[in-house]
């Protein structure tokens, strides 16, 4: 399972608010149907392969893009684990266990 932290930022927007193009790349990756996890600094993403993941983060940035600005920085974070099969629930709970 591969797990990535996305986020996109468009620049040169009217205002400070950025959650109408945060809804709009959320609204492209649930055309995809690619497992995500928004959070209020970005949005983690799951998926089985890289090009599922890669081809999930085109359309999100392309969809900001369309949105109306002319300009999108978009940072992206991998874990790509090989050895086991492990969601963001599962590392999630790895860490609370070790809390108590």
């Amino acid at each position: 399972m591969i797990s990535a932290e996305l986020t996109i930022i468009p620049l040169g927007t009217s205002g400070t608010s950025l959650s109408n193009y945060v809804a709009v790349a959320i609204a492209a990756l649930d055309e995809t149907g690619i497992k995500y996890q928004l959070s209020g600094m970005g949005t983690l993403l799951e998926a089985e392969t890289p090009d599922e993941l890669f081809d999930a983060i085109k359309i999100a940035h392309e969809a900001v893009l369309s949105a109306g600005v002319d300009r999108v920085v978009t940072s992206v974070n991998i874990d790509d684990r090989r050895d086991r099969d492990r969601t963001m629930t599962d590392k999630i709970r790895s860490v609370e266990k070790k809390l108590g």
